[in-house]
């Protein structure tokens, strides 16, 4: 188990055991809130991030901008998989 230390307002105390039991809807339901709530949370960092970047290397900025919207991708399938439960 580890913690992730970000200026969200909520915790990322998660393990990443991959135990072969099964999870309940609930836990499911769970789990993919807190990815797309995760994810939400990273995709606004990038993009303030980028700007920052921007004075150092417009280069970079646009790389980080593309890493955010693919983080925006993500987010959109888990929100597929949430829907799909």
């Amino acid at each position: 188990m580890h913690s992730h230390d970000h200026s969200h307002d909520h915790s990322h105390d998660h393990s990443h055991d991959s135990k072969d039991h099964a999870l309940t809807r609930h836990q499911a339901e769970h789990l993919l809130e807190h990815w797309i709530e995760h994810n939400q949370g990273h995709s606004i960092s990038f993009r303030e991030r980028a700007a920052q970047v921007a004075g150092l290397s417009e280069a970079a900025a646009q790389d980080i901008n593309r890493a955010a919207e693919l983080m925006d991708e993500c987010t959109e399938m888990l929100k597929k998989a949430l829907k799909d439960l």
